[in-house]
């Protein structure tokens, strides 16, 4: 009996090539869906979050009015959400702003730091160059802090800002050969730093014109002139200028008023 014939539609296995698993139904090829990544988030202690808050605020209010930074300003700046700023800062933007008051007063107060060697006008010639620093880095922001009228200033902000003008104070005192220094002496001091603020406010309004160096360098001229008129009435501040012209150098601050004002003086010899 003959074989049945094969069909030609028939499709025999092919033993050398095995068969092919069984493809499941879809798209020929899927793509798995890729689930988003959260932003990295910096884990910080507790000291270093604030730290960090702290420096962005700092920045925004150093060239910004107070009342124009919000608390979402500072989180950009920071790269937080708000409520991690209120978790630090629960009272909101007064307490951010006094707390980076505290932290710009800190640095104002250590710009009068200076070892008691040397001239006197060489000493605060130095402190001067770091406290013009400061105020050339902070300008709207210091402007804003010394003239006032922010919405965010209290009774806490203005202790804050005196505190820095007794501290520097007490710093320059405490370079003068006297114990306890006296009513004219003290208010020598205070007058002189009161200047010391009121020129840096007109130098930030007139773009910071004429260039730092030489307002310090006007500034000191000034100090030897307060201190020069007082002495003629006070014992006490003449012994701290004669102490004073003493460790001065001809090529000095007090060299080099004097070769100025002297000529200028003598025209006035007939007063004598």
């Amino acid at each position: 009996m003959s074989p049945a014939p094969v069909s030609p539609s028939a499709n025999p296995p092919n033993p050398a090539r095995p068969a092919s698993p069984a493809r499941p139904s879809g798209p020929a090829n899927p793509v798995a869906p890729v689930a988003p990544t959260a932003p990295a988030y910096r884990r910080l202690s507790v000291e270093a979050r604030r730290s960090q808050l702290l420096e962005a605020a700092l920045g925004l209010f150093a060239h910004r009015a107070p009342e124009e930074v919000s608390l979402d300003d500072v989180a950009e700046a920071a790269g937080v959400s708000r409520p991690l700023v209120y978790r630090y800062f629960p009272g909101g933007k007064q307490q951010l702003y006094e707390a980076a008051l505290r932290s710009a007063a800190d640095v104002l107060e250590q710009c009068f730091d200076e070892p008691p060697t040397g001239p006197l006008t060489e000493r605060l010639g130095r402190a001067l160059d770091r406290y013009l620093a400061f105020v050339d880095s902070h300008d709207t922001g210091f402007a804003a802090l010394l003239q006032g009228g922010s919405v965010v200033s209290t009774s806490r902000t203005t202790a804050i800002v005196d505190e820095v003008r007794r501290a520097a104070a007490a710093s320059i005192l405490g370079h003068m050969p006297v114990g306890t220094p006296g009513p004219r002496l003290h208010l020598l001091v205070r007058t002189w730093i009161s200047a010391v603020e009121a020129a840096s406010l007109i130098w930030l309004d007139e773009d910071k014109q004429p260039p730092a160096g030489e307002l310090r360098d006007w500034l000191l001229d000034q100090f030897v002139a307060l201190l020069t008129a007082t002495a003629a009435s006070d014992e006490q501040t003449a012994t701290v200028l004669r102490s004073a012209l003493a460790m001065e150098r001809a090529d000095g601050p007090v060299g080099r008023l004097a070769r100025k004002v002297l000529p200028v003086v003598s025209e006035a010899g007939h007063l004598l």
